[in-house]
């Protein structure tokens, strides 16, 4: 019935809401850090050669930038996973993409790639692309995938891909070893506008195709058989929105590294307050988790400065206590 009463005006004024708090936490987020750097100095007569210059725009605003891009490609993609399989529960990280890419990341990383250079993120995510084709497969039987299926065979997917973590980082020496889990962790710290174009035109579009399908994605909510009843090819939607979702993730992970949980706390609170309609939901999860990952890597860097925590941390931290909530919340649920 949510879906039913969204109006553009609803769809607009929210939007636009979130649009401004996105900007707004980017200029806060790039004006705060452990170093102090004055604005009007960097916009200045002769500023681009300053450091105050070079602290804003050459290493903070790309940074900034970056965390909002994987933010919103991780909440829209958890957004979406949430709604196919039918589980408020799901992580995108559940599906294994995210260890897959690690694995071919840290392979990269041990072989001797520069942590900063474009040879990690590619490694990453055919990784990702790889796990996504090997889920797909083992989960289709009889031409056609279920949710149970893809969901069990990303966990084991995942699980496969940690120990591979672990065997890497095993056979690596001690300093590549060290950048290996500082990378897993999760880190924005790559300052490249040309990176943050890359991943930004890819977020977005992985995200229109997920809004494309919020219609049939509303509909497969309240049953697979009532959205075949309805003209859905299920199959083909349930296909091009893990596909879609998991390559997100896959991107996400290759430029950042593991970020968990900003998949499930934003899709998860939006829903409480906007309602269950995709057709909101999902680009609002977009610009939420954009603002999210923003002021956590925000607090990643200044928390103890001048030492950085990885942004993976901070969101783990908020996280963690957040799923065993809802965890706690669902099992009352089943037993009532």
């Amino acid at each position: 019935m949510a879906a039913a009463h969204l109006t553009r005006r609803r769809l607009a004024a929210t939007s636009a809401l979130l649009a401004l708090a996105l900007v707004v936490s980017l200029a806060a987020a790039t004006l705060v850090g452990p170093v102090r750097a004055s604005l009007l100095t960097a916009l200045g007569p002769g500023g681009a050669g300053t450091p105050d210059f070079i602290i804003l725009f050459r290493t903070r605003l790309p940074r900034v930038l970056l965390g909002a891009v994987v933010g919103g490609a991780l909440a829209c993609s958890g957004a979406s996973l949430q709604a196919m399989l039918g589980n408020p529960l799901a992580d995108p990280h559940l599906l294994g993409v995210s260890a897959g890419a690690a694995v071919a990341g840290a392979i990269a990383l041990m072989a001797g790639a520069d942590p900063v250079s474009p040879v990690v993120p590619l490694a990453a995510f055919l990784g990702a692309l790889g796990t996504v084709a090997a889920v797909f497969v083992v989960a289709r039987a009889a031409g056609r995938t279920s949710p149970y299926a893809i969901l069990l065979v990303g966990v084991v997917c995942n699980a496969l891909g940690a120990a591979a973590i672990m065997l890497v980082n095993a056979i690596a020496s001690y300093t590549q070893a060290q950048g290996i889990l500082f990378w897993i962790m999760g880190s924005l710290s790559a300052q490249s506008y040309g990176l943050v174009v890359v991943a930004g035109l890819y977020a977005l579009a992985g995200a229109g195709v997920l809004v494309r399908h919020a219609h049939h994605l509303n509909l497969l909510a309240a049953g697979e058989e009532d959205a075949l009843t309805l003209g859905v090819e299920v199959e083909t939607v349930r296909r091009s929105v893990f596909l879609a979702s998991s390559l997100l993730v896959g991107a996400a992970v290759a430029v950042s590294g593991m970020i968990s949980f900003v998949g499930l706390i934003v899709p998860h609170v939006l829903r409480l307050i906007l309602g269950p309609d995709l057709r909101l939901l999902l680009p609002a999860s977009f610009l939420g988790g954009a603002v999210l990952l923003v002021w956590a890597d925000t607090l990643a860097r200044t928390a103890f400065a001048p030492s950085e925590l990885p942004v993976g941390v901070v969101t783990a931290l908020l996280g963690g206590p957040f799923f065993l909530m809802l965890l706690r919340r669902s099992l009352r649920r089943s037993e009532s």
